[in-house]
């Protein structure tokens, strides 16, 4: 593996913690708490190593450009920019419901969670748009 593989393994990445974030919310909607709490940390780990390879290619490559001038341009810069934006304000509030729960605030997780959840599932998938019109388009 080297730096060119890492866009594709942090779309992989995205794909399986969005699908974590869904078992996760589909268990704890059936009352599974324990089912729920693990799929929530697989989530919350798939969302760790994704950061990590995110900021590993990004320190080699820099900033990486948007190669079309056409109509998915603009749709491109809908999709990257609150991405981007939704993506640093939620990582902190991530770490405060993973605090609540873990002290089993669970109250306070879950008015938190509530906002955070959906704005996860977002930034997942929206991630992995941004790589296919980026890498494939």
């Amino acid at each position: 593996m080297n730096v060119q593989d890492l866009p594709t393994l942090n779309a992989v990445l995205n794909s399986i913690s969005a699908v974590f974030l869904s078992l996760g919310y589909i268990q704890i909607k059936k009352g599974r708490r324990e089912q729920h709490r693990k799929w929530m940390i697989a989530a919350l780990v798939t969302s760790a190593l994704f950061l990590t390879s995110y900021l590993i290619y990004h320190s080699q490559v820099g900033s990486v450009k948007y190669p079309h001038y056409d109509w998915t341009r603009p749709v491109y810069f809908a999709v990257l920019i609150p991405h981007i934006i939704l993506a640093a304000v939620m990582t902190p509030f991530i770490l405060i419901a993973v605090w609540h729960a873990w002290h089993a605030r669970f109250e306070k997780h879950r008015r938190l969670v509530r906002w955070i959840w959906p704005v996860w599932m977002f930034v997942s998938v929206s991630g992995v748009v941004v790589y296919w019109m980026l890498y494939h388009l």
